[in-house]
């Protein structure tokens, strides 16, 4: 196979199910079909949502400087629909991860990514989201005294790091609106923690941590079996 595009295509299509990805709910059957999807490019060749889009459902942009993307604008109502999680996952880049495989995702990312030490700025970063709930990344920032010049990067890492360790998720998407009460732009992140979004009970896995994940490597092995051994590890190591 040339692609991961070209084996949906012929694996799926032949059990009756999905192929490449025409609309949101086709989105959703594939996250759920392949436990784990990184959003964008992921390193293996035809791996992430947008390398399965149809053609006409590619970035389109528009000569007066608009823009079309059904991915990102699907990405917040698959979420919402909750039977993925989703966040910068794999290799810091974002990602949706199946309910089915959460567990062990999390199992295994929190044994090798321990509790922020109290005091530390990662331990008040969670600490302010628990105590809001939810909140945007910016409203996240300021609320952590990130304010100064170059504060944004340095949070972002802080909060990347973060979400590797499966500390903190995305709930939603929130979008400006314009003067005709119409959103625009590429939104903002809600945050919030995973325990929070799908209650502690649905985080916890009965396996050890590399049990789930010698399980994760095999799924994902038989998943993309033109990909290496070496490319697999970076995605969930």
């Amino acid at each position: 196979m040339n692609s991961l595009a070209e084996y949906f295509k012929n694996i799926y299509n032949n059990c009756g199910t999905i192929g490449l990805i025409y609309s949101c709910p086709d989105l959703m059957e594939c996250i759920q079909q392949v436990g784990f999807l990184p959003l964008l490019e992921s390193g293996i060749q035809g791996y992430a949502a947008e390398s399965l889009m149809g053609e006409e459902c590619r970035f389109t942009q528009f000569e007066d400087g608009s823009w079309e993307w059904p991915l990102w604008q699907w990405k917040g109502s698959v979420v919402r629909e909750g039977c993925c999680v989703y966040g910068k996952f794999f290799a810091g880049k974002a990602g949706f991860i199946s309910r089915e495989w959460w567990p062990d995702f999390y199992n295994w990312r929190r044994s090798k990514n321990p509790v922020p030490e109290d005091g530390g700025i990662e331990d008040a970063i969670l600490t302010t989201l628990r105590e809001n709930g939810n909140m945007i990344t910016r409203e996240l920032r300021a609320a952590c005294g990130f304010t100064g010049k170059n504060m944004r990067s340095k949070f972002d890492g802080y909060v990347g790091r973060l979400q590797m360790g499966t500390y903190i998720v995305t709930e939603d998407f929130v979008y400006p609106v314009d003067k005709h009460g119409r959103e625009y732009g590429f939104g903002w992140s809600l945050l919030t923690t995973p325990e929070r979004l799908l209650g502690k009970e649905n985080c916890l896995c009965e396996r050890t941590p590399e049990e789930s994940y010698q399980r994760m490597v095999t799924h994902l092995s038989q998943l993309l079996p033109n990909a290496t051994e070496k490319q697999i590890n970076k995605l969930i190591k």
